[in-house]
């Protein structure tokens, strides 16, 4: 396979995949594939969010990250390691670095709404009850994302031969996470480490990652060249990216790139970034054992056997937000 370099992520249409031709829907599975195949990265539109609902919570973070310390970290419960609520400045650090990112960060997950036993395992959304429209707002964006990342997942699966719903069961009251950051202004620039920044070079732990749109430049992808490109995308339009555990459970057949946020020029630094990533988990007993299908001579396994629960608590020490 030719490799190609891009010079900038590859955009698709999920309107293709929904069409109801067969035709468009396999084109669409291709583009996907070869994008995922090659850095990782596309640029989605129609989608399932709506640009109103997402300006409407971006709008809501904005008022939250802009009060003061002492009301976030009212919601900011150290015993759920990062699981829900607020995390406040210093506390992740990207794996293989020792300085903290400079964000401040919410998480919002699953609500799972049937008797699924696997409630047992997630705590409880904490919302801010000054911000009481963030609930509503948080968990509609969540469920949009969702649906979004379901239909992406079925295209994922008939690229790699699997049957269209091989994820459907296994990210239906995933662990997934909706996290709104703050990257936050920082008034002496000067007095930062000199390897601080917004977010070290890092690959996203999840099966795929949804971006709705950042409200600044600095988000970079590391091509397989070793050159770093900017990721930008259309108002509609999501990025969505491979993640470890994806890569893992297709023995590195798709991606997870590299990424990060670089600081802005100095001048910029007093500024805010907001971004509002959504990180789609699998349930914790998904099995990421390598495809047999993605395994021969030319490709060897690459990965030991894990559940996707093994791997987060892996990486969340890694990180810092959980414990050994």
């Amino acid at each position: 396979m030719t490799e190609t370099l891009y010079s900038e992520i590859p955009s698709v249409d999920l309107a293709e995949f929904t069409s109801g031709d067969p035709a468009r829907k396999a084109k669409f599975v291709a583009d996907l594939g070869a994008a995922f195949n090659n850095i990782g990265f596309v640029a989605v539109r129609n989608h399932f969010l709506t640009e109103q609902l997402s300006e409407k919570l971006y709008d809501s973070f904005r008022r939250f990250f802009y009060s003061p310390d002492e009301l976030k970290k009212k919601y900011e419960f150290p015993e759920l390691h990062g699981q829900r609520g607020y995390i406040g400045k210093g506390k992740e650090t990207a794996k293989g670095f020792k300085t903290p990112d400079l964000k401040e960060f919410y998480h919002v997950g699953q609500e799972v709404t049937d008797n699924d036993p696997i409630k047992s395992e997630y705590p409880d959304n904490i919302f801010p009850n000054e911000f009481p429209e963030l609930r509503e707002h948080g968990l509609t964006v969540y469920r949009q994302l969702e649906k979004t990342g379901v239909a992406m997942l079925q295209a994922i699966a008939l690229y790699l031969g699997l049957d269209e719903h091989y994820f459907d069961d296994k990210v239906k009251n995933g662990n997934s996470i909706l996290r709104a950051i703050h990257y936050f202004p920082i008034e002496n620039p000067d007095e930062v480490p000199p390897d601080a920044v917004r977010a070290a070079a890092h690959g996203d732990i999840n099966l795929i990652t949804l971006l709705m749109g950042a409200s600044a430049e600095g988000l970079q992808v590391l091509r397989r060249d070793g050159a770093w490109i900017p990721i930008t995308a259309l108002p509609d339009q999501l990025v969505v990216n491979v993640g470890d555990m994806l890569d893992r459970l297709t023995n590195n057949r798709l991606k997870s790139t590299i990424h990060r946020v670089v600081n802005p020029p100095k001048e910029k630094m007093k500024t805010s970034r907001f971004s509002m990533p959504f990180f789609m988990h699998p349930r914790s007993e998904m099995d990421l054992t390598c495809l047999e299908s993605c395994i021969d001579a030319a490709h060897p396994k690459l990965y030991s056997d894990m559940t996707a629960g093994e791997f987060l608590d892996e990486r969340l020490m890694e990180l810092g937000l959980k414990k050994q």
